[in-house]
């Protein structure tokens, strides 16, 4: 593996910040009141195999520029990858001309000057290693060859190894302007196990900020092997209800539907069902849900949010009960509040509310122990399918695991359907005490009692 600068470097920060803060000048003069850009540039190497061979080598620089004009109360986004004078003339001329013709929105506009960010603390986000594409091929590649060892395995859907490396620029026309870089190492590995209708299949991978953090392509093999062989000849259960165990894998799921519902967007449109419950228990006491953009080395980190709003560490749900929404300036506006620094943005579309490293904490009863407690009940280790109502709650997705019996595991499980409700769930939930960063949204193994399994 080399050593060579990132490839971020290629992208100077000065020079991105100043053609972004004289296109801010240019399309003020053009006659927008207010403007922002959205600016990022980077680099990635990506190298796959599959049964030993190279499958797919991927390099790929890139630029996006995302011009948010506004007149009154109209605003128009323009976005574009060539950074040419003459393409930035088109496009100051281009939002302009939309912004006047746009629908007026009361809630549209730049965030408050007060909100936005003056201090920038050290993420540790970027790190300049720079894997070539023969280690890129090498990991993949022996993660491949580790997991097709492992007896058993018959056939493989390939391994990854990737590297990117990327700066974000933001200006607006109240005077912010800043910017930061990152970088991201993955690695994965998918095979199978068994034979014509009885085959399995189960992955493994790592995404981290810094490549030293990344799991051994070598563990990373072996994991997928054994997950794998772990699913081979699965039953069927009957219907019935009964405690549902999710492992750290699938349960951050049980936050993606948390944080829709929190989302300042959804409140406002009155479409989340948990429109009417801030300052209330809505999870068993005890737990404690987290977002925190500050997080050293998180995947979802970021000193400042997609509208240049500082942010910080925050408790959405402190001893079960819920504190807060996901804000950005728009749905702050529309439901009286003011932003809470959770705004996300790409360089093609305004901003919306969103989390960063959003995390449950760890509860204090080992793993080991809610499995062990169990008379009976299932363990979740694949979720299929969207099954959820954002309006009511009502939860209906397809699962894959194994079932317990007396504390233990007895055999694989599929083609079965889990199913309640997300108030309910939210109520009847015991986390363990594993928690894990590792996917930006995390949670540790969990506990539900009292849930629709729908099988034979």
């Amino acid at each position: 593996m080399s050593s060579e600068v990132a490839a971020t470097q290629n992208y100077d920060e000065n020079s991105l910040r100043n053609i972004a803060e004289d296109v801010i000048a240019r399309v003020r003069k053009a006659g927008a009141d207010a403007a922002d850009v959205l600016m990022v540039a980077g680099a990635s190497l990506s190298a796959s195999c599959r049964m030993g061979e190279v499958e797919e080598v991927e390099r790929s620089d890139g630029q996006e520029f995302g011009l948010r004009a506004f007149v009154g109360r109209r605003q128009a986004i323009v976005s574009s990858s060539d950074f040419s004078k003459a393409s930035l003339d088109q496009l100051i001329t281009r939002v302009v001309s939309m912004a006047r013709r746009a629908p007026e929105d009361k809630y549209c506009g730049l965030a408050d000057p007060d909100l936005l960010a003056k201090t920038f603390p050290d993420l540790d986000i970027s790190d300049d290693t720079a894997p070539d594409m023969p280690s890129l091929i090498s990991a993949a590649k022996r993660a491949e060859d580790a997991a097709r060892a492992v007896q058993g395995i018959t056939n493989s859907e390939g391994a990854g190894a990737s590297s990117s490396h990327s700066r974000v620029v933001l200006a607006t026309s109240e005077g912010f302007s800043s910017s930061y870089a990152t970088s991201s190492f993955s690695m994965s590995c998918s095979v199978l196990a068994g034979e014509g209708t009885a085959m399995e299949r189960d992955y493994e991978y790592s995404s981290v900020r810094h490549y030293s953090d990344l799991t051994s392509p070598e563990e990373i093999g072996i994991i997928a092997a054994q997950r794998t062989l772990s699913r081979l000849n699965p039953r069927k259960v009957k219907t019935q209800q009964v405690p549902v165990i999710y492992a750290p894998r699938v349960s951050n799921g049980i936050l993606g539907h948390l944080s829709g519902a929190i989302s300042g967007a959804a409140v406002a449109r009155g479409t989340s069902f948990l429109k009417d419950r801030l300052g209330k228990a809505v999870f068993a006491k005890g737990v404690n849900i987290i977002d925190d953009p500050h997080r050293r080395r998180g995947l979802r980190s970021k000193p400042f949010d997609g509208e240049g709003v500082a942010n910080a560490r925050r408790a959405l749900v402190e001893d079960g009960v819920l504190t807060g929404w996901l804000l950005d300036t728009a749905s702050a506006r529309q439901l009286g509040l003011r932003s809470t620094g959770n705004a996300a943005r790409s360089s093609s579309a305004a901003p919306s509310p969103s989390t960063s490293n959003f995390y449950m904490a760890s509860g204090t009863r080992p793993a080991v122990e809610l499995i062990s407690s169990l008379k009976k009940g299932l363990f979740i280790t694949e979720m299929i399918g969207m099954g959820v109502n954002p309006v009511t709650g009502d939860y209906s997705r397809g699962a894959t695991g194994f079932w317990i019996e007396d504390g233990q595991f007895t055999y694989p499980v599929s083609e079965i359907t889990v199913a309640g409700n997300l108030l309910d769930m939210f109520l009847h939930l015991t986390p363990g005490d594993d928690l894990q960063f590792r996917y930006g949204t995390d949670a540790p193994t969990l506990m539900i009692e009292g849930m629709t399994i729908a099988g034979e």
